[in-house]
């Protein structure tokens, strides 16, 4: 029987990160995979969508050139040279998360699946023939899968999600939606301004319903001004074919239908329960602050936890699982300074608390800024004058959380991030000198303009009258000594 000194099951951003970690700590790694490694980001997450996002973007481009006074041609677009492209940017980048890249860092990589058969040992079934294996510590990075919810004829109708996409030769002429979330708003956005005639169906009364409220407003208001049909507060009772009956009567007709209406942990067929690791009424991992699960030789990480649903919340959580697990750290993952972008355009950065986070936790004390990017000049130059920056503010002038909802939100937001993750101060941020013109200006503008609110406050204020005063006493205006 196989001895390991950390076995993972699941190839994606968790578990690589966990393998390449432990394999340059010298321990004997076992990486098992059961389709191929890069997980959901590579193949069908992030890199597959932020390609489709740039060929969009580049459709739009030329479409509204004529702003400028740039007039060309009208945009031919081409559904599969756009895929193709996708699949060349996955192709492109798939080494870096291959067997190969992994096992030059030290781990052993097999293909196939992995079942708890006890609290230390799995069994494996794959290209390597059936065994059973032994492990000091084990590490589940399953990730999750689109969850397809249970409407009448939906499944019949062959709904396409984040995962099948991207299998298609041609994009559909009509596409339903569903889900206003980060997923569905980019790829709606994404396909419409392709070609696609969207319609995005929301049952919250508004978008991206885990940002500020005005985010939602703002997106709704550009997609539809893009084409998109924006139904929010809309429930779907059945699937007919290719016709979608909403609640309160009204169809829409489509040709396919995609859904993004969240994920699902995948925790099947692990015998989990037989390996003593506890989940959830959902089905995440239940895990400790230092990523341990109720069997305390068994850690997990990644979307399987259902903490932060982000590739870069995955590979931090996998470091840190392979560092507590072979060195007997307590490394802790510190989660109130993630940032988390929606790449739509303009994009959404997120970091910290909401205004209503913030305030169920400070109450009165806490205050927001909110500065319109219309003064942006760099917003200005570019004809890009639609966004804001929030923050907000708790006691003692502390950065508690911020929104930016510009284009490149998820660089600028980077720096609201780090100020959170120091607790900083509004001020911090405005007495950092930052470049002209850049997007970044709006955030600083927003710290500026709160420091200018700061100093008008009333014992502030004084302050500054004093001070003054005291300074023209000291050094008075004296007439021409000539």
């Amino acid at each position: 029987m196989d001895g390991w000194d950390l076995a993972i099951i699941g190839g994606g951003t968790a578990g690589i990160v966990a393998a390449k970690t432990a394999g340059r700590f010298g321990a004997r790694v076992l990486l098992v995979e059961s389709a191929r490694t890069g997980g959901d980001c590579l193949w069908t997450g992030c890199v597959p969508s932020k390609s489709l996002i740039a060929a969009a973007h580049a459709a739009h481009a030329v479409r509204t050139a004529g702003r400028f006074g740039v007039h060309t041609e009208r945009a031919q677009v081409d559904d599969a040279a756009v895929l193709a492209y996708v699949r060349a940017a996955i192709a492109r980048i798939e080494p870096v998360d291959s067997p190969t890249a992994i096992s030059a860092e030290g781990a052993h990589v097999e293909t196939g699946r992995a079942e708890f058969t006890g609290p230390s040992t799995l069994r494996m079934t794959g290209d390597a023939g059936n065994r059973t294996v032994r492990f000091r510590w084990a590490l589940i990075a399953t990730g999750s899968t689109p969850a397809v919810p249970a409407l009448p004829g939906l499944v019949a109708a062959a709904p396409l999600t984040n995962e099948t996409l991207w299998d298609l030769e041609c994009l559909p002429r009509r596409v339903a939606v569903l889900g206003g979330g980060p997923v569905g708003c980019e790829l709606g956005q994404a396909i419409a301004r392709l070609g696609v005639e969207v319609t995005l169906v929301e049952l919250a009364d508004r978008l991206l319903v885990r940002e500020e409220p005005e985010v939602g407003t703002l997106l709704a208001e550009r997609l539809r001004a893009e084409g998109v049909r924006v139904l929010t507060g809309t429930a779907v009772e059945r699937v007919d074919a290719g016709t979608l009956h909403l609640a309160g009567g009204g169809t829409v007709v489509v040709d396919r239908i995609l859904v993004a209406t969240g994920r699902r942990p995948r925790t099947d067929g692990l015998g989990l329960a037989t390996a003593g690791v506890r989940c959830d009424e959902r089905g995440h991992v239940l895990v400790d602050a230092r990523l341990r699960t109720s069997n305390r030789r068994i850690f997990a990480a990644g979307d399987v936890t259902g903490t932060l649903p982000f590739t870069h919340v995955a590979g931090v959580q996998g470091s840190y699982a392979a560092t507590n697990a072979l060195l007997g750290l307590r490394r802790r993952v510190d989660y109130t300074a993630v940032p988390w972008v929606t790449f739509t355009d303009p994009e959404v950065a997120h970091v910290g608390a909401t205004l209503a986070e913030a305030r169920l936790r400070h109450g009165d004390r806490v205050r927001s800024r909110r500065l319109p990017h219309g003064h942006v000049d760099r917003a200005v130059a570019d004809g890009r004058t639609d966004g804001f920056t929030h923050l907000v503010i708790g006691p003692g002038g502390r950065l508690l959380g911020a929104t930016v909802v510009s284009p490149r939100a998820g660089e600028s937001i980077a720096e609201l991030a780090a100020a959170i993750r120091r607790d900083a101060k509004a001020r911090d941020v405005a007495g950092t000198v930052h470049a002209y013109p850049t997007y970044a200006d709006g955030p600083w503008n927003a710290t500026l303009a709160q420091v200018r609110a700061d100093l008008g406050r009333p014992l502030p204020a004084r302050a500054v009258a004093a001070l003054r005063g005291l300074r023209r006493a000291l050094h008075p205006v004296r007439g021409d000594r000539r």
